[in-house]
């Protein structure tokens, strides 16, 4: 290991950057130690009033655009301390916790360009922004508390994906939408159960979720666009059965079995709810199927008027990064690529990311950022302690990185 450290500056970046943790919100140490670097190389960088790190090469020709990089400092993990270990290929740790490569190895590609683009006086580009959040981890509150209207680029790549030549042009949303059921009159199983005034909210809810689309919405050729997840269904006599539920039984994963054993069955239901995830990288499919849901609902409270109430709750948690009509970072990525014969993954991916927050904010000159989500190396089991990163993956990632630059420019 510390041959290659000798051998390599990138590695070597990327090694001393995740031997310090740096759990959410608990990143000062990692971003004094950048803030060192970039001093050390005569790089003008400075935190933000939350503690993001931003950094910035000026041009060399006003005539071409600034392009920003962006990576969070943050990783999954304690303050434990990382042990580096080379196994082959693979930079892991000794697997008492996390490697941190998500995300100092986008963290160490973006302060590598930054250091040779400095030291390149003949390359005419239009400078080079770089910004490094803290605690995209847990809530993104770095991202949120960017002042992103002080940011002069409008394309950005967020370096943050977890395979090399992964260039993820849209993301999807995460919306939660809850259904809920009341009905009027309650009622003994046996007693009751002839009467047609009392409807049983567990069945109720059954047949609603029965008619609420489950799984993918909407695809295209990039993948799928929109889908919905039936996450949480409760209802029935439970109440009672939770209160019995020891710490025990939770621990070994049994208290579903507890509940179902111990729950009331002899009386008609008034209260049910299923809780689903929505997550779309498109607001109009996003909006088409919400709207089928309300329909539905819609139906049910006419079909049961006085009989049941139901009611739906929409929040959004995350809003959705829709694919841009402006392809200048996929065209520039295709030349980058095809001038280092590497094969990119351009497709879409159905999760969250910080690419989310810029595609939906805009820059100092009243633009709207372009992101995109840009993989630098092959890095496996991420957030655990087997995570691993294929170091010569790494290399050819920032090879791309830099290549990427150099097309942006020309």
């Amino acid at each position: 290991m510390e041959n290659l450290r000798k051998e390599n500056k990138l590695i070597d970046i990327f090694c001393t950057l995740a031997e310090i943790p740096s759990p959410s919100l608990k990143e000062e140490k990692v971003a004094e130690k950048i803030l060192s670097v970039f001093k050390e190389n005569n790089i003008n960088a400075k935190k933000d009033s939350y503690g993001n790190i931003i950094a910035k090469i000026a041009p060399t020709d006003n005539t071409k655009k600034m392009l920003l990089l962006s990576s969070h400092m943050d990783v999954v993990g304690d303050d434990s301390p990382v042990n580096i270990r080379l196994n082959g290929e693979i930079i892991e740790t000794d697997k008492t916790r996390t490697l941190g490569a998500d995300d100092k190895a986008g963290v160490a590609a973006a302060i590598m360009l930054a250091i040779e683009l400095n030291n390149n006086k003949e390359l005419k580009h239009g400078g080079l922004e770089i910004v490094f959040t803290r605690d995209e981890e847990q809530n993104m509150t770095g991202i949120h508390n960017l002042e992103t209207d002080k940011l002069e680029a409008e394309h950005i790549l967020v370096l943050d994906a977890d395979k090399l030549g992964q260039f993820l042009i849209s993301g999807a949303s995460y919306t939660k939408l809850t259904v809920k059921v009341k009905t009027l009159k309650g009622g003994h199983s046996g007693i009751d159960i002839g009467d047609k005034t009392r409807i049983n909210a567990a069945n109720l809810i059954a047949e609603i979720v029965n008619k609420i689309p489950q799984g993918v919405y909407k695809e295209d050729e990039y993948g799928v666009v929109t889908s919905i997840n039936l996450g949480v269904i409760a209802g029935g006599g439970i109440e009672t059965a939770i209160d019995s539920i020891k710490n025990s039984e939770i621990k070994s994963g049994k208290y579903l079995d507890v509940i179902a054993e111990k729950a009331v069955t002899n009386i008609i239901n008034t209260n049910s709810t299923a809780i689903y995830s929505i997550r779309s990288s498109s607001k109009e499919y996003e909006n088409n199927l919400i709207n089928d849901i309300k329909e539905i609902v819609k139906n049910y409270n006419e079909k049961y008027k006085n009989l049941a109430q139901i009611t739906l709750e929409i929040s959004e948690h995350l809003p959705p990064f829709e694919k841009s009509s402006d392809e200048v970072l996929i065209d520039t990525a295709k030349k980058a690529g095809e001038k280092l014969n590497m094969k990119l993954d351009i497709s879409s991916f159905h999760a969250g990311a910080e690419t989310h927050i810029y595609a939906n904010k805009k820059n100092k000159n009243g633009i709207t950022f372009k992101p995109v989500l840009a993989g630098t190396a092959d890095v496996f089991n991420m957030h655990s302690n087997e995570e691993q990163m294929n170091y010569i993956s790494y290399l050819q990632g920032y090879k791309f990185i830099k290549e990427f630059f150099i097309q942006f420019n020309t």
